[in-house]
Parts: C-alpha cells; structure tokens; sequence
C-alpha cells in the first residue's frame, strides 16, 4: 500500500482550513529563501563576522535546502504525511527561534542548516497534499492557491525583512516565523487525517551521490562570483564533484533493485517537460526580482520601504491573475493560458528594457503588474499539466524533484545575473569613460574642468559613468531574462492536455 498523500482524492472533513494550515507553512518556509538577504549587513558587527563570512548565512540555508528536498518521498512513505508535516513545521519554527537568538556566526550557521533540513520537505509535501486533497476538477483553483503562496513569498521577503530589519533589529526577521509557524502546526495537527505508512528501504548511497552533486552545485553558484567562477580551483572542484556525483548517481539508479529515485517517473513527457520549464521559469523570476532591489536603493535611490511599496504592485498583479486563471481551468486549453502568461512575462522583461536613471515609479509599477498577472497564468496551469499525467505512485517524489529542479534554477540564475551584472559594469564603464578624451567635443562644450584636471569635477563625471554602466548592465539583464524566458516558450506545446485518468484513481473508502 503507497502512503496516502501518494494517492489523489484524500478525503478531508475540513479541507479549506487544512489548505490554510499547509499554505501558512509554504509562505513561511519559502520567505526565509529571501527574508534574511537585506539583514546581512546588521547581523556582520553583531555576530563578529566578516563581510565574505556572513554570507554563509545564506549559504547553509540553501545548501541544506537542497540536499534535503528529495527526501520528501522517503519520508512521507516511512512517517506518513501527517507526522512529517508536524515533525517539519515544529522543527522549522524552532530552529527560527534559535536563529533569532544566536550569539555567533557559528551558532548562526548550525541553525540555518536546521532550517534548511526542516524547511526543504514543506514545499513539496504542501503541492502533493494540495493535488491530493482536492478533485480533479478542482485541480486549478488548487493549484493557484499553492502558486500564489511559492510566488508572493520571493516577491514580499525582501519588502519584510527590510522592514522588520530598520524598525526591530535583524533578530525578527527568523522570530516572525514563530507565530506563523504556530498557528500552521496547531491547524495541520487539528485537520489533517492520519495517512497509513509503507516500508521503503533507505538508499543511503543513491541519496548521499544526490545530496553530493546537489551540494557541490548550490555551493558553486553561491561562491562562484566571491571567488572568480572558472579562474579559481575552489570552482573545479565543485563542477568536479557535482557531475562525478551526478554520475554515479545516475548508473546506481538504473542498476540498483529499490533506488533512491525511480527514474521511470522521467519517462512521462509531461513531468519531464515540466521540470524542464519550471527550471527556466526559476532562472528568470527569482534572478529578475533579485537585481530590483539594488537596482532601486543603490542606483535610484530609494529608501527600503519606498522599494516595497514600489515592488508590491507585482504581487498584486500575481494574486489577481491566480484568482482569474484558477476559474478558467477546465475551460480553456492550458496551454494557450501557459502562453498568454509566457507573453506578458516577456512583454514586462521588454518594458524593463527601457529603464533609465531619470524615471519615475510608474515604469516599475506597471511592469511589475504585467509581470507578476504573467506569470499567474504560467504557473498555475503549467503545475498541473506536469502532473496530470504522472502515475499517483510517484507524485510525493515528483514533487521533490519539481521543487528541487525550481530551486536548483532560482539558484543558477541569481548566479549568472549577478556575474553577468559585475562584468557588464566593468566593461560599460570602460567603454563610456573611452568617450570623454580630449578629442570629445562633448566635453570641452559641457565638462571644460575634466581637461583641466580639476579633481572635483572628474569625480563628479566618474560618479555619472559609473550610475550609467550600472543602468545599462541592468537593462542587458533584463533582455538576457527576455531570452531565456522566449527559449522556454516551445516547450508548452510538447505537453499532453488529455490527462491519463489511470494514472490518477480514487481511493475506495475502505483506504480513505
């Protein structure tokens, strides 16, 4: 017998506030990938941590994030789904609770990789309860009510933890966990049936040649600008790790009797175009709604609360096209909702192409909104048409993988903008300051005084140069993101919208 919440159709007594219970839990553990960024800065002097150190805050969190996802399976097999979300929420807010009392960057790191560890499971086991809980023609409102939990949660973390962070100190942005964390185990322990467990034996190799090339990955990205990408050993070492890892993993999976993942569930187009998509979808969101922050307050100008509020439009946009897209399910082809979505997304990178350092909030705002109703309608029906054809036995394991490989994406992404970001500063600067020889007419009609040496005048231009390669490295993110974003667009159309109802039967009553 597979675990319950492997198989559709769990019958709840009160599935609106289970629903509400797993999704406090979601926004809880998906702000923390983002929440604690702005507080970096605070947290250096009070933990007695250098500036390259206390990146490693981050790094813990993601790192252990990552290689503890793709247990979610096993674990839902062995515990059952109810305990493990319990095990999960208790474990994710009290190591929030340790985070915010730390003392040291020692105690800061150990706390975070709790975090991680706990939070990794929460995703997944959030979207296979959602897609089981609910019938199949609910499927779309379902799916929006998790879309807009994973997707609001990157958009208000930085907003929140610059907030908490200038107002109450860097300490509340893990303690605000605490209550929400609360409130989300009392509704789980109160409304979430007990699910039936299965014996499943442990693949420890097959998870530790996993949690290898995953970890050596996620440290690559986050080191890879700090310590020169390609131009540093520490660099080779992970890629070398990351694909013997992948390998080995890989071999042992198509040889070994019980694998730690069955990579027949590869075998559904669906499910593989899907992770796929979302991996790009994961390149371009997070890294595009990562350069907006420094863009706004280091380049612009703007105060952290201003940049929220300017920001916030974006997740106003979000959670009026999830409201839109989960009535049209059922209605209309997925595939042209995915592509309609696909188009404003593209329509904003392009918008976003035109910024420039004279103008006002609303180029921001309306940019934000069209991006944020655009990617409601990429997300919700690109969700379920993953798993619509998926066998119900894989479903806790695919959504680890769905979860990892978006995770795995977000990670790549923010990696390449920020080189990208570096490298087209450098070169633009050079580049503008080539122009302002002595030969520029440009020059002697409007900055007489940088010919005649006058220091005050040439730190004034350099300041303009460097505001200028800055906007324009943006702008070239920006239509770098445009492209990724169109590259994905083909692979909608690869996808199945009849689903397989065998894939996905009812359980009988006896079973519930």
């Amino acid at each position: 017998m597979t675990a319950a919440l492997s198989r559709p159709n769990l019958e709840v007594a009160h599935r609106g506030w289970l629903t509400v219970a797993i999704m406090l839990a979601t926004i809880m553990q998906v702000l923390d990938t983002t929440i604690a960024n702005v507080a970096l800065p605070h947290m250096t002097a009070s933990l007695g941590a250098s500036q390259e150190e206390i990146t490693w805050v981050l790094t813990s969190y993601i790192v252990a994030s990552a290689i503890a996802t793709p247990l979610t399976g096993w674990l839902v097999d062995r515990l059952g789904a109810r305990l493990l979300f319990l095990i999960a929420i208790a474990g994710f807010t009290g190591s929030s609770l340790l985070c915010g009392i730390a003392t040291g960057l020692e105690e800061m790191v150990l706390f975070r990789v709790m975090q991680g560890l706990f939070g990794a499971v929460l995703s997944p086991l959030a979207q296979s309860t959602i897609l089981d809980i609910n019938p199949r023609e609910r499927m779309g409102q379902a799916m929006a009510v998790y879309g807009a939990g994973i997707m609001l949660g990157p958009i208000v973390g930085p907003t929140l933890g610059g907030w908490l962070t200038e107002d109450f100190g860097w300490r509340y942005v893990f303690l605000v966990n605490l209550p929400i964390g609360i409130m989300a185990l009392l509704g789980v322990a109160a409304f979430m049936p007990r699910t039936p467990t299965r014996t499943r034996r442990f693949d420890f190799f097959g998870f530790a040649m996993l949690g290898l090339a995953i970890g050596a990955l996620q440290l690559m990205l986050d080191r890879g600008q700090a310590v020169g990408w390609l131009g540093s050993p520490e660099t080779w070492i992970y890629i070398g790790l990351s694909i013997s890892g992948l390998w080995v993993f890989i071999v042992h999976c198509l040889t070994a009797d019980e694998p730690f993942i069955d990579l027949r569930m590869f075998a559904d187009r669906n499910f593989s175009m899907g992770l796929l998509f979302i991996f790009v979808i994961g390149l371009t969101l997070f890294s595009g709604l990562a350069l907006l922050p420094p863009l706004l307050q280091n380049l612009l100008g703007y105060p952290v609360i201003t940049t929220g509020i300017a920001m916030a439009p974006r997740g106003i946009g979000t959670m009026l096209s999830m409201i839109v897209v989960g009535r049209l399910m059922g209605k209309v082809d997925p595939r042209l909702l995915v592509t309609f979505g696909m188009a404003l997304t593209i329509g904003a990178f392009w918008m976003m192409t035109g910024y420039d350092t004279m103008m006002d909030v609303w180029p921001i705002v309306w940019s934000g909104v069209m991006q944020g109703f655009g990617l409601g309608f990429v997300f919700v029906p690109f969700s379920t048409l993953t798993f619509a054809t998926l066998s119900a036995k894989y479903r806790s394991d695919g959504t680890s993988m769905f979860a990892l490989v978006r995770n795995v994406g977000s990670g790549l992404g923010i990696s390449i903008v920020t080189s990208v970001l570096a490298r087209m500063i450098a070169t633009n600067h050079e580049e503008l300051a080539s122009r302002l020889g002595a030969d520029s007419q440009a020059v002697h009609q409007l900055v007489p005084g940088l010919l005649q040496g006058n220091l005050t005048v040439a730190a004034q231009v350099d300041g303009l140069v460097t505001q200028q390669a800055a906007m324009i490295a943006y702008v070239d993110n920006f239509l770098l993101m445009l492209i990724f974003t169109a590259c994905a667009l083909p692979i909608v159309f690869l996808l199945r919208v009849n689903t397989d109802k065998a894939a996905a039967p009812s359980l009988p009553p006896s079973e519930h």
